[in-house]
């Protein structure tokens, strides 16, 4: 088990000061309730935070505000404003337009008659009901307490929730290429949740961290939260960040120190995963005991993922190589199926594809010539241009490529059974082998036949020098719904700069 050390309460630097303040919108028409309200609940402390009061006169206002303020603890709503029923407006707008169901919702009326007690109850999600005339300072301390520990509860829960939706996705996905981001995603939230257990969700804003996979003495940020979102390592880490991680690395141990936690968590295949969070309090020996348990899954779990991904990894480096020996084969720089594979998945999402769909068809887009091993070698590596015999020999390829890979049952390889039997059909329908057109060519052919001849004219061939960008442009614009797909012509146009800066990198763009 993966043994966690906690600092002493002599070591830790949890002052009990908190930096945020629990927000109570007061919504009534009537200023001096506004006024009474904010003196009595003045010197009002909550898990050593106060309270923020938002005032509101109308119950369009009240709306609006708390659109503004969705972290909104508790609502003391008054019944009548500019309607008779205006509160028991908002409290059903509250809970079925904007899903707010965190909020507790406290009707106040001073006028009982107008909005019964019973039926108001049965007919509206709100929390409590009171009669202004009761409210006296003791009741109105009494009741705001109760709401607040019953909204800190339930944002506890609420979290709990979502990491535990994070955990649950990643697994759903593990043979997925993503799922080490998504689990460490998930673990990060999870661990959120359990730290911040008796703290609201203000408090919890403070709380970030970021997940480090360390491989060959290098780390490499998998999954971050708050400011360290979308950093690398070297740009988050200082000289107390990488004096904790070293030591967990060090000690092989999970540990607390100050408002910081380290976990470590090492893997079967000699890879080390490191978590760290800021911003934890001090918590109690039932929530450490929660995240020892919690840790040792999270390594069996590192180790599960690990293994999966050394398969994926292990298939797809396979895909590769057998598209680079066609591409030897025929003469061509090897390097030219990873250059088709990144195009393919950065014009897969311009086009609006899912991130899944433009993983899959770079995976399978290496395969698009794999029937070129079936082309003699005179005419495959012949310098010159093709006889109109050669050409006819030539175009066999496509159909050689779908009748290698047609007859699997992996999603990967019946993909490149499509794009290996469609990247060379034009979308007026002139192409080959079919000679199908528009729509009715896959999306993932239509996009492998646009990656593959932008990077073939983009690069030298055994036939061919490279071609000026200008001319490359020209052929794209000319050949708009005759060869290519018009959308998939403009989106290129469009990031012409940034797709020929990027091109020849080995890892898939973005925009």
């Amino acid at each position: 088990m993966n043994k966690l050390k906690f600092a002493s309460k002599k070591e830790s630097n949890n002052s009990g000061a908190a930096k945020n303040k629990w927000k109570i919108l007061i919504a009534d028409d009537e200023p001096e309730v506004h006024t009474i309200t904010k003196t009595v609940l003045s010197n009002f402390e909550f898990e050593n935070s106060n309270l923020e009061f938002i005032s509101t006169y109308s119950g369009e206002e009240t709306i609006r505000v708390l659109k503004e303020n969705p972290d909104t603890a508790i609502i003391l709503l008054d019944v009548v404003m500019e309607t008779d029923d205006a509160g028991l407006v908002v409290a059903k707008t509250i809970r079925d337009d904007l899903q707010n169901h965190l909020v507790r919702i406290i009707l106040r009326t001073g006028q009982p008659g107008s909005a019964p007690e019973k039926d108001v109850i049965n007919r509206y999600e709100i929390n409590d009901y009171k009669e202004k005339t009761e409210l006296t300072t003791t009741k109105l301390y009494t009741t705001v307490m109760s709401a607040l520990r019953s909204y800190r509860d339930l944002t506890t829960i609420e979290q709990n929730r979502k990491g535990l939706s994070k955990i649950i996705e990643a697994s759903r996905s593990i043979f997925e290429l993503h799922s080490l981001e998504l689990f460490a995603e998930g673990v990060l939230t999870q661990l959120i949740s359990i730290l911040k257990l008796n703290h609201n969700s203000m408090i919890l804003k403070e709380m970030e961290g970021f997940t480090l996979e360390k491989e060959n003495g290098h780390f490499e940020v998998v999954a971050a939260t708050g400011t360290f979102k979308h950093k690398s390592f070297e740009e988050i880490s200082n000289e107390e960040i990488l004096v904790l991680i070293n030591k967990a690395i060090a000690d092989k141990m999970s540990f607390f120190d100050k408002n910081n936690y380290i976990g470590y968590f090492k893997t079967e295949n000699g890879k080390a995963n490191i978590i760290f969070m800021t911003g934890c309090e001090e918590i109690n020996d039932l929530d450490k005991d929660l995240i020892d348990i919690f840790s040792s899954n999270v390594s069996i779990a590192f180790n599960n993922i690990y293994l999966n991904k050394e398969i994926i990894d292990t298939q797809l480096e396979l895909i590769e190589t057998l598209g680079e020996v066609v591409e030897k084969r025929s003469k061509e720089t090897s390097i030219h199926v990873r250059r088709v594979s990144n195009l393919s998945y950065y014009l897969a999402i311009e086009y609006g594809l899912s991130q899944k769909e433009a993983v899959m068809l770079r995976v399978a887009s290496p395969m698009h010539d794999i029937g070129k091993i079936g082309i003699a070698d005179a005419i495959l590596m012949k310098p010159g241009k093709l006889d109109d015999a050669e050409f006819e020999e030539m175009k066999k390829h496509a159909e050689l490529g779908h009748d290698i890979l047609k007859n699997s049952k992996r999603e990967i390889l019946k993909n490149a059974s499509i794009i290996a039997f469609q990247h060379h059909e034009k979308f007026d329908g002139s192409g080959y082998p079919r000679g199908i057109k528009g729509n009715d060519i896959h999306i993932f052919g239509r996009i492998s036949a646009i990656a593959d001849v932008f990077d073939a004219l983009t690069h030298k061939r055994c036939y061919k020098e490279p071609w000026p960008i200008e001319k490359v442009t020209d052929l794209l614009k000319d050949e708009s719904g005759k060869h290519f797909d018009p959308k998939l012509v403009d989106i290129i146009l469009n990031n012409i700069d940034h797709i020929t800066k990027n091109m020849d990198k080995g890892e898939p763009y973005r925009s």
